[in-house]
C-alpha cells in the first residue's frame, strides 16, 4: 500500500498515523546489522580449551584401564593403593604451590580439615567395602557393563569443561562417575579391591580435575603439559591392553584436540545472523530497583 503523500511515516505507537500497520519506508534496511554478538575464535584458543575434554576422556580411559589391570590380576591393590597415596600427596603439594596458598586462605580451609575428611572417607570406604563387593551379586555380568558404560557416558556429558549452559552439573557428573565405579568394584576378586578402586576413582574424578582446574587458570604451559603427558600415559596403558582400541582412542583425541577447532572456524565464517528493527526490544536498563 502507497503511503499517503505531504506525510512521512515515524516509527512511533503514541500517534495516529495514515498509514498500514505493516507499513514500512525505505529506511527499514538502514538499520540492519549482521553477525552483532558473533564469537571470533582463533585457533590456538579452541585448540587450548579442548585441553580439558582431552583430559576427561583420558581420566575415564585410565580408570578402565586400571580396573581391567586388577580384575586380571595383573595389578595388586597394595600397589595401586601406594601410586594412588603418592601422586595424591604430590597433587596437594602442587594445588598450594600453583597459587601461593591464595586459594586456602580465601576459602579459610586448613589441613588439618582436609586430614579429617580424607579419614573419614577412606574410613567410611573400608568398612562398606564389603557391601560394595556384594551390592550387585544379583545383577547380571553384563548389565554391570552396560549401566557402567552409560554412567561413564553421562558422565562425560554432564561434566563442567567450562562452558555455560544448562546442561552441565558438577554434581551430577561425579555421581555417574562414582556409581560406575561402585558397579565394577563390586566385580573385582576381594573387598580390598572394591575399597583401592573407589578410593581411586574418588582421586581421578573428583580431586584430578580441581587440581587442572587450577593449573589451567595459573600457568597454561604447565597445564598443556600435563595435558600431553596425561594423553600419552592413557595412550601407553590402552595399547598393553588393545592396539586398536589405543589407535582409535588416539584419533578420537586427534579429532577433538585438532579438527573439532578446525571444523568450528571454518563454520564460524558461513555464520550470517541478522538484526535490526525487527528483533524484539531489550530492556537494558537495570529495573532492579523497582523490586525493592
Amino acid at each position: 500500500m502507497e503511503p499517503v503523500p505531504g506525510r512521512r511515516w515515524q516509527k512511533v505507537l503514541y500517534e495516529r498515523q495514515p498509514f498500514p500497520d505493516n507499513y514500512v519506508d525505505q529506511r527499514f534496511l538502514e538499520e540492519l546489522r549482521k553477525n552483532v554478538h558473533a564469537r571470533r575464535y582463533r585457533y590456538r584458543a579452541v585448540v587450548f580449551q579442548s585441553g580439558a575434554v582431552v583430559q576427561q576422556l583420558c581420566s575415564v580411559c585410565v580408570f578402565v584401564v586400571t580396573w581391567w589391570y586388577m580384575d586380571a590380576g595383573m595389578l595388586s591393590p597394595q600397589g595401586l593403593f601406594g601410586a594412588a597415596l603418592v601422586t595424591s600427596l604430590l597433587g596437594y603439594v602442587l594445588f598450594d604451590t600453583v597459587d601461593g596458598g591464595a586459594g586456602r586462605r580465601e576459602s579459610g580451609r586448613t589441613r588439618w580439615a582436609d586430614l579429617k575428611s580424607t579419614l573419614v572417607f577412606a574410613a567410611f570406604t573400608y568398612g562398606f567395602s564389603p557391601v560394595l563387593k556384594t551390592l550387585t551379586e544379583s545383577i547380571s555380568t553384563d548389565t554391570i557393563y552396560a549401566m557402567s558404560a552409560l554412567m561413564l557416558l553421562g558422565h562425560l556429558i554432564f561434566f563442567d569443561y567450562g562452558a555455560n549452559a544448562a546442561i552441565v552439573s558438577s554434581t551430577l557428573s561425579l555421581n555417574m562417575a562414582i556409581f560406575a565405579s561402585v558397579c565394577l568394584a563390586s566385580r573385582l576378586p576381594r573387598s580390598l579391591h572394591a575399597f583401592v578402586m573407589v578410593t581411586f576413582a574418588m582421586q581421578i574424578f573428583a580431586l584430578w580435575p580441581m587440581l587442572q582446574k587450577k593449573l589451567k587458570a595459573r600457568t597454561p604451559r604447565c597445564y598443556v603439559g600435563v595435558t600431553v603427558l596425561f594423553a600419552l600415559a592413557a595412550l601407553g596403558g590402552l595399547a598393553t591392553v588393545s592396539s586398536v582400541g589405543a589407535v582409535l582412542f588416539a584419533s578420537l583425541l586427534l579429532a577433538i584436540s585438532c579438527l573439532c577447532p578446525y571444523c568450528l572456524i571454518r563454520l564460524q565464517l558461513l555464520k550470517d545472523n541478522i538484526h535490526g528493527p525487527w528483533d524484539e526490544a531489550e530492556i537494558k536498563e537495570d529495573l532492579s530497583r523497582f523490586l525493592m
